[in-house]
Formats: C-alpha cells, structure tokens, sequence
C-alpha cells in the first residue's frame, strides 16, 4: 500500500470520526500521517494494529510535541512487520488539560514512550498505571521539554558555538529574538547584588605655607 493509501484506509476504519490524513515529508521515507480527536487516539491505534490490510503490529515509537499555545501535539509511530509500511498518527490536547488514554495495553511497549512523555512534556496517560520517573530524579520539578521550561545553563553564561535564529553576534540586519525558555536579562534568577558605590575622593592635602624669610637680606649682621 501506498502512504496515501494506508492514511485513507484507517481514515475509513474510523468513520464518522472526523480523521484527516496526510504523507509526511521525506521522499521514499514518508509516512501515512492521521490526525485523530484524542478520544479517538485508542481506537485508531487498534484499528491500525487489528485491521488485516494495515497490520500495524510493531509499536516504534511514541512522543509530543510543544506547539505553544495550539497546545501540545501527541505522535506515535507504528509498522507494519508483513507489509512493510509506517504510519504516523497525531492527536492534540490542550496545555489545560494534557491527557490522552494509554495504549500499554494494545502495545506494551509503549509504557516507556508514554512515562517519558508524562515526564518531559506533562502529558497524563489515564490507564497506564505506573507513570513514575523514568530520566529525571524524584525532587526534579518541571517538564523541561516544554517550550516554556526556563534553560538555566542559558541564563547563567553565554551559550557556547552555535546560535539560535536572532542571537549571532555577527553584523547584520536581524532583529534579536530570543529562543523558547531563554528569559529577559533580570526575568529569572538571584537577582545580582547592586554595584558598591566608589570610594568618595580624599580632599587635597592643603598647601603648606610658604616658609618665612629669614632676615631682611642675603647677608647677615654687619
């Protein structure tokens, strides 16, 4: 099957729910792409597992990505082992309530995939069951994938080698533009101690008085 084909079929499987499909860019790599309303993000991962033309019986991988206030974009990856096909499938849901349904239990091995995105991002997976940490220590707080998560090292020194689009220090007409995390100079952080005052200038030392002649002349008395 063609991507266009295999993005049409599981957007048939799924009728009437509202499913879009699409091909990813990558020339001889591209992948059927189906966007899908997350209370249908199950039901189209079993279609594309169960289903006998898609046959999508290998999980690859799962992850999001941060569209800022589009709120946060869901992706996983299938294939299909026998007809050597992928598919791509996405669901968004909103900053406000970042949850879509697991799917450990259509493929188990998704539980790492989804526990990385619950920590990274702060999506919740209702049905998973052990969202613990999985890189991060317990006390880490924050989701430091998010665009929004502050990028300390940023704002504590100078970022070495390349720069973002906006940051180069090299002549040219564009205006600056501060990468996604990287805080306003005095936005974040200790708050650096104000500058001592200079010491006040010490007065001239006053001009000793001239001293006295002696004598009325050169010579002495007579």
């Amino acid at each position: 099957m063609t991507p266009e084909e295999v993005g049409q079929r599981l957007v048939a499987l799924l009728a009437p729910v509202e499913a879009t499909a699409s091909v990813s860019g990558g020339q001889a790599y591209a992948r059927a792409t189906v966007d899908v309303p997350p209370a249908s993000w199950r039901d189209a991962l079993r279609a594309a597992r169960d289903d006998a033309d898609l046959g999508c019986d290998f999980f690859d991988w799962l992850s999001a990505v941060d569209q800022l206030a589009d709120g946060c974009e869901v992706v996983a990856h299938l294939w299909s082992t026998g007809r050597r096909h992928g598919l791509l499938l996405r669901t968004r849901v909103p900053w406000n309530a970042p949850r879509v349904d697991s799917v450990v239990d259509l493929y188990p091995g998704a539980a790492w995939h989804e526990r990385e995105t619950f920590e990274m991002f702060g999506v919740d997976f209702p049905g998973h069951g052990e969202l613990r940490p999985l890189l991060l220590p317990p006390e880490f707080e924050g989701h430091p994938l998010r665009k929004e998560f502050v990028l300390a090292s940023r704002v504590a020194k100078p970022w070495p080698g390349a720069k973002e689009p906006g940051e180069s220090t090299a002549a040219g007409g564009r205006r600056a533009v501060r990468p996604p995390g990287v805080p306003a100079p005095g936005e974040w952080g200790p708050a650096s101690p104000p500058a001592a005052a200079p010491p006040a200038a010490r007065p001239a030392a006053a001009t000793p008085p001239a001293a006295a002649q002696r004598g009325d002349g050169d010579g002495g008395a007579a």
